[in-house]
């Protein structure tokens, strides 16, 4: 197993000061657990493409993940290998892909440096920022099953255990059992490298839904329909876009997710022969 697949690489320790006030302001030394962020370039068949700020661990999944929902390869048989190289300044993973795939990704190749911030830095004009989004085929998710899910994250996610400092994206079944678990220091990250081991897997999708620690934006929506996932829950808010972007993709899109409440921002209309839904609605 390479080390980079360990998330022991995430994670640095550190001596610190603790301050706590008892009647008066008192000090004590600690060891306390960091996570580790580190620029990571994405080399295309010698090419540079992309630069991020990640966690440097699961990084094949996080290449795999992200050449999936960014259209540089559309199945993970067209990436024939991949190596992770230490640079000066940060980590590189080297990939190989489709003599095909890597001519259209230098017709439209940009910088995307920074892209776990705003997930658009280096796009050249406003049309290019709202891509077209595909089609989805929604499952049904059970109340009981976002609950179950809710309840059993927290103890999958040992690097925000330890920090408190990244975010959890993960693939649930229809019946709430968490089955994988990606963490990175950035949102979009996380998703990807929990994209890529499903597709890396061969994961059957339409058996479950994402469950992830941060909000519903236009991208993390625009990565899950990308992936043919039909299915996002968010434990925070979703943002307007994200929400019209569910609609175009039929994809159910729950928000706010907490053990006994959760707000469903779009639930996609029912298969022939099941019963009619509110398109929005919390349940308590």
């Amino acid at each position: 197993m390479s080390v980079y697949e360990s998330e022991e690489t995430a994670l640095a320790h550190l001596l610190v000061e603790v301050r706590r006030r008892a009647g008066e302001w008192q000090g004590n030394v600690g060891e306390d657990a960091l996570a580790e962020e580190v620029p990571v370039a994405l080399i295309y068949n010698g090419i540079s493409h992309a630069v991020m700020m990640a966690s440097p661990d699961r990084l094949f999944d996080l290449a795999l993940g992200f050449s999936l929902t960014e259209g540089i390869i559309a199945h993970v048989h067209e990436c024939y290998d991949w190596e992770v190289r230490e640079e000066q300044n940060g980590l590189a993973v080297h990939l190989t892909i489709a003599t095909q795939r890597l001519a259209a990704l230098k017709e439209r190749r940009r910088s995307t440096t920074g892209r776990t911030g705003c997930g658009l830095c280096g796009t050249e004009a406003l049309d290019q920022a709202i891509r077209p989004i595909p089609r989805v085929q929604a499952p049904t998710v059970e109340d009981t099953a976002i609950a179950r899910a809710l309840e059993a994250f927290a103890a999958h996610q040992p690097l925000k255990g330890a920090t408190g400092a990244v975010h959890g994206a993960a693939w649930c079944s229809l019946e709430g059992e968490i089955i994988y678990v990606r963490e990175d220091v950035g949102r979009h990250n996380a998703l990807d490298k929990l994209i890529g081991a499903l597709a890396y897997d061969e994961t059957p999708l339409e058996r479950g839904f994402v469950l992830v620690s941060s909000r519903a934006s236009y991208e993390m929506v625009h990565k899950c329909a990308s992936a043919d996932i039909g299915a996002l829950v968010a434990v925070s808010a979703a943002t307007a876009l994200a929400v019209s972007q569910a609609r175009l993709a039929n994809l159910l899109l729950v928000g706010f997710a907490r053990p006994n409440r959760h707000v469903i921002y779009h639930r996609p209309a029912p298969h022939q022969g099941e019963a009619p839904c509110p398109p929005t609605q919390t349940t308590t």
